[in-house]
């Protein structure tokens, strides 16, 4: 084999190139040494070719993860979307969904909590469904087990007050402080407490649990805005740019 040959290889290999480009299985043991030792010096003299190839696989296991998460989405799209467990604000009628998964407890998810309200408020004609996911302890169930029951007890209305008061509330999680929100929240907090261990309220969290496995969900928060997937907290301007992208593809 030639040097221009082994050089040819190297760049073929250093480039992601098809094997087809030339045949391993002909290069005699010195040519294989050849090959490995040039490769070498042309990684060493060229290493912006190493940094270029792990942008271009991280690009494709970005694409990939992109398009495993739009099968999640369209193979649980009833679960997510249509669940009528789940508490919808912002515009019932919006041309986007948001679908967030939250834990109360979760600081990520407090950090969220006033951009979601900012983009769903600004925005105008966005759909917000929440999707209780307590997943960090029993605080966290505590604080979901509440909020669900405050629906079934006393309507959308008021768990929309104790999801925003769950954000706010300092301190442990118990069944003395959520009685105590509840009174300030003018609720029924004798109503509330005893439907808290009710099987409807544990079945609407095993659903939501179920969907997360399905949905290979395993932190908060975690969002489904149409047909994209956030696995973790964005930033408002960056779910602004989701949404623009989802309303664009129509």
């Amino acid at each position: 084999m030639t040097r221009h040959l082994i050089a040819a290889s190297a760049l073929a290999l250093s480039l992601g190139l098809p094997a087809q480009a030339f045949d391993l299985s002909k290069l005699t043991e010195a040519e294989r040494t050849a090959l490995r030792d040039e490769v070498r010096s042309y990684l060493l003299d060229n290493p912006e070719v190493i940094m270029e190839a792990i942008e271009v696989l991280e690009a494709r296991q970005q694409q990939a993860a992109a398009e495993n998460d739009g099968d999640l989405i369209k193979a649980n799209a009833t679960a997510i979307f249509e669940d009528s467990n789940s508490w919808v604000g912002g515009n019932p009628e919006g041309d986007i969904t948001v679908v967030e998964f939250l834990d109360y407890r979760c600081g990520y998810c407090r950090k969220a909590y006033g951009e979601v309200e900012e983009l769903v408020k600004s925005d105008g004609n966005i759909r917000f469904v929440v999707k209780e996911f307590p997943i960090l302890g029993e605080e966290s169930l505590l604080a979901s087990k509440f909020a669900i029951a405050t629906r079934l007890v006393a309507g959308d209305e008021a768990y929309k007050q104790v999801h925003d008061a769950l954000y706010n509330l300092r301190g442990d999680v118990t069944a003395d402080s959520l009685g105590a929100l509840a009174k300030k929240l003018g609720l029924d907090a004798a109503s509330i407490t005893a439907k808290m261990d009710a099987p409807e309220v544990e079945q609407i969290i095993a659903a939501n649990h179920e969907l997360g496995t399905a949905m290979q969900i395993n932190g908060t928060p975690s969002f489904v805005i149409d047909g994209t997937m956030l696995r973790g907290y964005v930033p408002l301007d960056g779910m602004r740019q989701i949404v623009a992208a989802e309303r664009a593809k129509g």
